[in-house]
């Protein structure tokens, strides 16, 4: 399993990248463009549940795949594996690297202030659970993740004088969806298998991240 850990955060170095990279370009035009903030608060709240859904979808489809398990356990994986590593990617490392930065950061949890977003983490479950399907696009999924936590960052970091903080917001950005996606779409719904299956490599290249 370390050794899988390690290949695939390897190969989602590249896509992480340059999904950091138009995170960049975006902030710049937001600030330059002088976009209102309630704007990246509603961006936020709409790529936030987009990315849970299809986390949700993604690692049932992939624990449904290789074993059959109990309805309470599906559920219990799904929730999990999309809710939880969701919150860290999108709200909880952004938060952390703004305040890093000392930046005044408004603390957010999406799904215990709006119950709904549960809903979209059932939704995927659900999905995946009929229909065992991963192949959705791997960058589509990295960038939909990385402008998630984007949004987080300009919609609660307070005042901030972003522009000199490109770089660093280029590194939280990166690590925001390098580590926590990979571990919860491939990684974590494997951990509950009694064997390490063999992914086919198509199916490495095109499951969501």
């Amino acid at each position: 399993m370390v050794r899988r850990i390690t290949k695939e955060l390897k190969e989602h170095i590249p896509f992480t990248a340059l999904g950091a990279l138009t995170g960049i370009i975006i902030i710049a035009i937001v600030v330059l463009c002088n976009v209102p903030h309630h704007i990246s608060d509603t961006i936020f709240h709409t790529l936030h549940p987009v990315h849970v859904l299809l986390s949700a979808l993604v690692t049932t489809a992939m624990y449904m795949k290789y074993k059959k398990g109990k309805v309470w356990a599906v559920i219990l994986i799904g929730w999990t594996g999309s809710i939880g590593i969701a919150t860290i990617s999108d709200a909880l490392i952004p938060h952390l690297g703004g305040t890093l930065l000392h930046v005044q950061m408004e603390r957010h949890i999406p799904f215990i202030e709006h119950w709904w977003i549960n809903l979209f983490a059932l939704a995927g479950i659900g999905i995946g659970y009929w229909r065992q399907t991963t192949r959705i696009p791997h960058f589509g999924h990295v960038l939909l993740s990385t402008w998630a936590s984007l949004f987080y960052i300009m919609a609660f970091g307070i005042a901030a004088d972003w522009i000199p903080l490109l770089p660093f917001i280029f590194l939280i950005l990166f690590l925001a969806v390098w580590i926590p996606c990979c571990l919860s779409d491939i990684v974590y719904p494997l951990l509950f298998l009694g064997k390490e299956p063999e992914l086919p490599s198509p199916e490495r290249r095109e499951i969501a991240s």
